[in-house]
């Protein structure tokens, strides 16, 4: 007999894999969870064997309920989305299982027998890692930061905001210097573009300059006051005294 929990914020979900589950008379289901809280706790007490597990639910994800649990806790089991897409696609990857809402009945039961069947084989160690691997590669997904969409003209360039090594207005327009020597003009103001850069190592030295303190290299004091930054790739930048002590706050001077 295979102990399965089901794992849905959805009560219509739920009801739809408890009528599909009850026609089967090798499972017992023991629980149904309407949020992450709730999985994570009945996983702990109850030791499912296989659980069908909602990836977005209003209080965490399906990951989330993984990871919160130790690995020799996690059950067999399969995934159940509605939209999120860098999910299938990993999933893919990984040849990992997986129900797209809304699934078909034999889509269910195929899934449904694939699990059971590995339970029978004692291959569950073996999925358990695969599921440790599939969990660390989305957890890296999900930390990586969406690209910067800088539009030129008809033009939309995709950059990571940590490529940009610094901006410099010019007229009604500004240009952005990129690690890989690009150059993009756009139309846009310094503020409104430090605003998207919304991380600390970007900092404004002028009201004409943003540079990212990353690619920094030195500062130079000039005499009478003066201050002027060096970037990595040798271009130099006064700094204005109306910037100078943010500057030198940032960089702990």
């Amino acid at each position: 007999m295979t102990r399965v929990l089901i794992i849905d914020d959805e009560a219509l979900a739920r009801q739809r894999v408890r009528k599909l589950l009850e026609d089967r008379p090798d499972i017992n289901i023991v629980k149904e969870c309407r949020n992450g809280t709730e999985a994570i706790a009945a996983i702990s007490t109850e030791a499912p064997d296989l659980i069908f597990l909602d990836i977005q639910m209003k209080d965490m994800t399906g990951f989330d309920v993984l990871r919160s649990l130790p690995q020799e806790k996690w059950p067999l089991t399969i995934f159940v989305t509605a939209f999120d897409e860098y999910a299938i696609q990993a999933f893919d990857i990984f040849a990992f299982d997986y129900l797209l809402k809304p699934f078909k009945n034999d889509r269910f039961y195929r899934s449904l027998d694939k699990a059971v069947d590995s339970l029978q084989q004692r291959e569950q160690g073996e999925r358990v890692d695969q599921l440790k691997e599939l969990v660390d590669y989305l957890q890296q997904q999900q930390t990586k930061e969406e690209p910067l969409a800088l539009k030129q003209g008809s033009k939309i360039s995709l950059v990571q905001m940590d490529d940009i090594r610094y901006i410099e207005a010019s007229g009604y327009y500004i240009e952005v210097y990129t690690s890989e020597s690009k150059r993009l003009l756009l139309r846009e103001s310094m503020t409104n573009m430090l605003e998207q850069l919304n991380k600390p190592n970007f900092i404004r030295i002028h009201r004409s300059t943003i540079i990212n303190t990353d690619f920094l290299s030195e500062i130079q004091h000039t005499g009478a006051g003066d201050v002027v930054t060096k970037m990595k790739d040798g271009k130099t930048f006064r700094v204005s005294k109306s910037y100078k002590e943010s500057l030198f706050k940032r960089l702990n001077l």
